[in-house]
């Protein structure tokens, strides 16, 4: 079905898309798509070169009567967040993603689509081998690993870009213009426990599955269940009513996605095996019940499985669950001054407990550096209480707005001419490379913008056609307003 795609406006932009995600280029694992994008380069004849990170930066002057224009730096990032559906059999690490067209909407077939950040790495490469687009000098970065810490970002020296202005095309929704970002922080907590052998002889799988999951700052606000919060929020409850034991716990998968499915091994004794049972549907009835608008789909199962032969200790099982429970998740604090923006919040975003060890991940966001900090230092308390050791890591700072500046009246403006509405003008509670960016490029301005991706980090990315026209001709009228160098 990826045929299809190729033949969607604008054509040549759509068909880098599909090629582009042919390529498997998960984050921390981009070797392929850093390979791909360079011999790109280096096939139109443009200076191209990488640095030690793994950036790619491709040149190409301004068209004939743009010279005098400013130099624009083109940005987007190269990998994508690697995420399917329970059920799907997908190799993400050999197979390109499997796309169609879903009416307006291209989908991926249970998995994620990769248009964040796809569409904008496909927008410039489709400049670059342009010869008929006008446009001012282009510098096109592309960088890398910005879904699990923005390490592209935070190692491109100074000095790598010459451009006074940065047009990142990372934005998700056509009618706002991003001028500002949270920062984030990795917050995991791991240690040891004791195993013992199961007192009972009765063993059980819990599934917690069906959640909408999503971006866990584009779509903190919106209340979504968090599989993790609540596979623990039933096991403490048959912990103290049914006296099971734990075996193993196995949610979510990356730091910046909602978690959507978690999965546990529980032991019980014959005696308490119904009462359990019983338990589960009462809770999957509540849940259901809490969650049927965010989550219509959540699915809480038990089903009977082979014993294991060891489950945590007592006196651990107690202190982990209880620090789960105490684990802030969700939003913490909303901006005191941008309406309905988030300022800080955290994703408790990957769970794996088992066989003597155990690791708690989760992605710490804020717009306000000092405020993220203290909810980390939250979140590593209560860890430590119960002997974890903790780290804090992937420190990366937010994106300061700066509303007045030339660019961003200049496509406020535009986009008001161009569609008769104003933009959205605003900051996000996602994490951007801008802010990175900025710290050794603190003169360049930047603003960030594309088109309507909804569902992003999970399986339900789509992408709409019709806004990706939109956008497309947004961004070419935008080439052409680039001002003249001072």
């Amino acid at each position: 079905m990826n045929e299809q795609i190729r033949e969607l406006a604008p054509k040549v932009l759509w068909n880098h898309f599909a090629d582009l995600n042919a390529v498997p280029r998960p984050s921390k694992k981009e070797e392929r798509v850093i390979a791909f994008i360079k011999a790109f380069g280096e096939s139109l004849g443009l200076p191209t070169k990488v640095d030690a990170a793994g950036n790619v930066l491709i040149s190409k002057p301004a068209t004939k009567g743009m010279e005098d224009r400013e130099t624009i730096v083109m940005q987007s990032h190269l990998d994508m967040v690697h995420q399917k559906n329970g059920d799907t059999v997908f190799d993400f690490d050999k197979q390109g993603i499997d796309m169609f067209v879903d009416g307006d909407w291209v989908r991926a077939r249970g998995t994620t689509l990769g248009a964040d950040n796809g569409i904008g790495v496909a927008s410039i490469m489709t400049l670059l081998s342009s010869s008929d687009i006008e446009h001012p000098a282009i510098e096109a970065l592309f960088t890398i690993d910005e879904e699990t810490g923005m390490t592209g970002a935070l190692e491109l020296k100074g000095g790598f870009l010459t451009g006074n202005i940065l047009l990142n095309l990372d934005t998700e929704a056509d009618n706002e213009l991003t001028i500002g970002c949270a920062g984030g922080v990795d917050v995991t907590a791991t240690g040891t426990y004791t195993t013992v052998a199961p007192a009972g002889n009765t063993a059980f799988t819990l599934s917690v599955k069906g959640l909408t999951g999503g971006h866990s700052g584009g779509d903190i606000h919106l209340g979504r269940g968090n599989a993790n919060k609540l596979m623990n929020r039933i096991l403490l409850s048959l912990t103290k009513d049914c006296g099971i034991q734990v075996a193993s716990i196995d949610g979510g998968s990356l730091r910046n996605a909602i978690p959507r499915e978690s999965v546990a091994v529980i032991t019980a004794t014959e005696a308490n095996a119904g009462k359990l049972q019983g338990m589960v549907g009462q809770m999957a009835a509540m849940l259901k019940d809490e969650y049927s608008v965010t989550d219509p789909n959540l699915v809480v199962s038990i089903s009977t499985t082979a014993m294991p032969a060891q489950v945590m200790d007592g006196t651990f099982q107690q202190q982990l669950l209880r620090a789960i429970y105490a684990c802030p998740n969700g939003i913490y604090r909303m901006s005191p001054e941008i309406a309905g923006l988030v300022q800080s919040s955290n994703n408790v975003a990957r769970i794996l407990v088992k066989e003597g060890s155990y690791s708690l991940q989760c992605l710490t966001r804020g717009s306000v550096d000092t405020e993220k900090i203290d909810l980390a230092n939250a979140i590593t308390s209560a860890f430590e209480l119960m002997g974890a050791s903790v780290a804090q890591t992937n420190s990366y700072p937010g994106w300061q707005p700066l509303p007045g500046s030339p660019i961003v009246k200049i496509m406020s403006g535009l986009y008001e001419e161009m569609f008769h509405e104003h933009a959205h003008v605003n900051a996000v509670h996602a994490g951007l490379e801008c802010g990175i960016l900025g710290t050794n490029y603190p003169d360049m301005q930047m603003i960030s913008f594309g088109p309507n991706i909804t569902g992003a980090h999970s399986p339900d990315e789509r992408v709409q056609i019709s806004s990706v026209q939109k956008y497309w001709k947004y961004l070419l009228e935008t080439l052409k307003r680039i001002p003249v160098k001072q």
